[in-house]
């Protein structure tokens, strides 16, 4: 199996619904850290899993700069976003979400 991980750093505001008061729930933004863990069995053509620019291109032009509840349809979570990253990026099983200093969020796939 091969690996690879891919760091990025994005600045990106969101406000989020929550069931209860949080100053959360106010416009506000981050300096995300994004850690987008990538595997494959075999290698493509290239020799790659997925190339490392394309990852960090397709995660700048969608969120870097935004207010992140225009750009999604659901709850911008760091939980949220992270199950989108797996979800739409190739051959990623996992990734992980620094928000601020001392909170992150995980997603991984079975």
């Amino acid at each position: 199996m091969y690996y690879i991980k891919k760091r990025i750093e994005i600045s990106a505001a969101h406000r989020l619904s929550l069931s209860y008061e949080s100053k959360c729930s106010a416009v506000h933004g981050h300096n995300w850290i994004l850690c987008i863990h990538c595997r494959a069995k075999e290698l493509n053509a290239d020799g790659m899993i997925v190339d490392f620019t394309h990852v960090k291109n397709m995660i700048r032009d969608k969120m870097d700069h935004k207010v992140l509840n225009d750009v999604f349809d659901f709850n911008p979570t760091a939980e949220n976003i992270a199950r989108w990253v797996v979800e739409n990026v190739p051959a990623c099983y996992r990734c992980d979400i620094i928000e601020s200093e001392g909170n992150s969020a995980a997603y991984e796939i079975d």
